[in-house]
């Protein structure tokens, strides 16, 4: 992956701004949503809960989340699934250990980490029941290459869910990925459109859906 996203992404770890902004909340965050991606507190659960709404709520299988961040949107939810075997990957060392500090002090065992690259994923060939990407794929400079190695890793009749930013949805959005997030590094050309996304997973696997809340495109498939 890039220097230049790794670099963004040490420095969001580290500085503590990340949390806040992915999630739309506090002074800074809420300003963020509402500017750049037009949501309010209701848009932002809304997509959050659409993009993992495929997982089971008895979920006891392996599963795989590429890239966890800081763990600030799924960490609450694996704690409900104590059965699963849960796997989060990320290739910024700086975000991931804050996401182990959180599944550490929120006391769950049945969470490993690995520093990697999505477009090497370090797994044998149908690993997993369920793939969740919350927000990575518009990250990945080689997103053929990702969505490649997601399928790779899922096991036949496995869930891919998750979601990320699309383009030609809202022009203001579009205006400040251009603008500012892709010459810092965190988000990486080229985008999907909706159509060009539902187009992507339907080629990839069984079944594939796709629904929009403004920018985000929130995905469930089945290989």
């Amino acid at each position: 992956m890039q220097s230049k996203t790794k670099k963004a992404f040490d420095f969001a770890g580290k500085s503590g701004f990340y949390d806040g902004v992915i999630t739309g909340t506090g002074l800074f965050g809420s300003l963020v949503s509402n500017l750049v991606w037009k949501m309010d507190k209701n848009k932002d659960l809304e997509y959050q809960k659409l993009a993992t709404k495929a997982i089971p709520q008895n979920f006891g299988g392996k599963m795989l989340e590429v890239p966890v961040g800081t763990g600030i949107l799924t960490m609450p939810m694996y704690q409900k699934l104590t059965n699963a075997d849960i796997t989060c990957l990320d290739y910024s060392n700086e975000m991931m250990a804050r996401a182990e500090q959180r599944a550490e002090n929120m006391g769950m065992k049945n969470i490993s980490f690995v520093q990697g690259d999505v477009g090497k994923l370090p797994f044998e060939n149908e690993t997993f029941d369920l793939v969740l990407s919350m927000n990575g794929l518009h990250v990945f400079p080689d997103k053929d290459k990702a969505f490649s190695e997601i399928l790779r890793v899922l096991k036949y009749g496995g869930i891919f869910c998750g979601c990320t930013y699309i383009e030609g949805e809202c022009k203001r959005t579009d205006w400040f990925i251009n603008k500012l997030y892709v010459p810092k590094g965190y988000f990486n050309p080229p985008f999907d459109t909706k159509k060009t996304l539902e187009n992507r997973l339907q080629k990839m696997y069984e079944t594939a859906s796709v629904k929009t809340v403004i920018s985000e495109a929130c995905f469930e498939c089945v290989k």
